[in-house]
Order: structure tokens, then C-alpha cells, then sequence
């Protein structure tokens, strides 16, 4: 039963990063599946509704339910609502892209955001998704809160990026993120320049729950043209405040309250 539960979740998460679905044959290669087992598990998929099957072309795409019960999650838990203005309070203030990250055990997942930008360049890259931990302003934020050989032991298990999937300045080496989490520890808040995507800046600010561990983090991330580091910087005490302010409120959200 076990394994048929993971290779569920495989489906599913592999349908996830394809929304133009997949056929079952290119699924079961890649997930290493047999191709009889990986449609056995679609047809369950199928009829628990987190599956449907394009009647013209075979594909398989994921429904909206999968998505719906995490909206109804993150709506019961109260996260957003508790958060959601001070998110929209820090957008206009920086005139970028706000977000709010939550510690999920050993990931940062986005469930929050607030656009700051009214023209020119806006920076929106998709919710819902786990925290590069080497690559990010998030994920920096979130590392110099922990202690140092944790901290080590996390990116090592999660892993390095390569520039070619993110920015140029993406490091690629632990010595080189352990230097982003030591200034971001020195600062109180993480910044980087090209890391994430290129033209591409973020800062972050660790939101710190009532045990004093961090319980979620916020950035703001905009073109590098126009949130230089100068007004990061600029930037650091209002975020720092905004993510005061988000810990404060968070004992109204049963899900920060269970991470505090």
C-alpha cells in the first residue's frame, strides 16, 4: 500500500509541473513505472477526481481539486487573512512583488502574495511551490535563522542549483550559500543579485514565532533596474517590521499557531 501511495504522489507531482498533461507511456518512462501499474493508478486518480483523460488526445491532466483543497486549507488555517494586509502594505510601500513563504518541516512553500507594481516590469513567478533553499532570498532568510551545522546539513540535503536553471550568480558550492546566510544573519535580512533569475533581486526576512524559531519568511523580489541594492537596503527595516508585524498577528492562524 505504501508504495502505491508514493507512486500516486509521483503522478501527481509530475502532472503538476506539466499543466499541458502527459500521455502514459512518456509518464511511466519518466517516473520509472510500469506502463500497466501507472495506468492502474491514473484510472483510481480518474475516479477519485484528481485526474481527467483528454478524450482527444489521451493526455492526462490533473483536475482542479487538488488545487481546491489546498485553498481550503491555507482559507481554514487563516494564514492569509491574518497576513494578507500587511503583505499589501509592504507591496505599496516597495512598489514590488511581496510573498510569504511558511515552514513546512524541512521545505518553504509561497501562499501568499501582493503585487506592488503598477507598470513597467512585474516580477510573478508561480505560488504554491517549494523554496529553492540555495538560490533564494527565502531561503537564506530561513537558513541564518537556524544554527550553523543545521544549516549546512539542510542545503546539503536539498541540494545546489546550477546557474543554468537560475541566475548567474546562483553559488554553487555550500561555501558559497553558507556566505548569503552569514550576511543575511549579520544583517537581518537576505539580499541577492542575479541568484534566483537573471535581472532578477529579492531580499528576505524571516518571520519569528513566540518559540523563537522561524515559522515563515517574506520577500520582496523586482528587476534588478529597479530594486537595486541600494533600495533593498533602503527597504530592510520596513520588511523587517512587516515580518514583526505578520509574527504578532500569527497567533489568529491555526496553522502559524501550530508552527510557533
Amino acid at each position: 500500500m505504501s508504495a502505491v501511495m508514493e507512486r500516486s504522489f509521483k503522478v501527481l507531482e509530475e502532472l503538476a509541473r506539466h499543466p499541458q498533461g502527459r500521455p502514459l507511456s512518456t509518464l511511466a518512462a519518466e517516473l520509472d513505472i510500469p506502463l500497466s501499474a501507472t495506468h492502474r493508478l491514473l484510472t483510481e486518480l480518474i475516479r477519485c477526481g484528481y485526474v481527467r483523460q483528454d478524450a482527444r488526445d489521451g493526455h492526462y491532466f490533473l483536475t482542479i481539486k487538488l488545487v481546491s483543497l489546498g485553498l481550503s486549507y491555507l482559507s481554514n488555517s487563516g494564514v492569509v487573512d491574518v497576513s494578507q494586509p500587511l503583505l499589501d502594505q509592504l507591496a505599496a510601500a516597495s512598489g514590488e512583488l511581496v510573498r510569504l513563504a511558511v515552514v513546512d518541516d524541512e521545505d518553504l512553500i509561497f501562499v501568499a502574495k501582493a503585487q506592488g507594481a503598477t507598470h513597467g516590469l512585474r516580477y510573478d513567478p508561480d505560488m504554491g511551490l517549494s523554496v529553492a533553499l540555495s538560490c533564494s532570498a527565502a531561503g537564506h532568510a530561513w537558513l541564518s535563522t537556524l544554527p550553523e551545522d543545521d544549516a549546512l546539513a539542510l542545503v546539503a540535503k536539498k541540494g545546489l542549483g546550477k546557474p543554468e536553471q537560475f541566475g548567474p550568480r546562483a553559488p554553487t558550492t555550500l561555501q558559497g550559500v553558507m556566505a548569503y546566510v552569514k550576511a543575511a544573519r549579520e544583517r537581518g535580512f537576505s539580499m541577492i543579485n542575479e541568484v534566483f533569475a537573471p535581472g532578477m533581486t529579492a531580499m528576505a526576512a524571516a518571520v519569528i514565532g513566540a518559540q523563537g524559531t522561524a515559522i515563515g519568511v517574506i520577500t520582496i523580489a523586482g528587476p534588478a533596474v529597479r530594486l537595486t541594492e541600494e533600495r533593498m537596503q533602503a527597504l530592510g527595516p520596513v520588511l523587517r517590521q512587516t515580518a514583526a508585524d505578520v509574527a504578532h498577528a500569527s497567533a489568529a492562524s491555526a496553522l502559524f499557531k501550530r508552527r510557533a
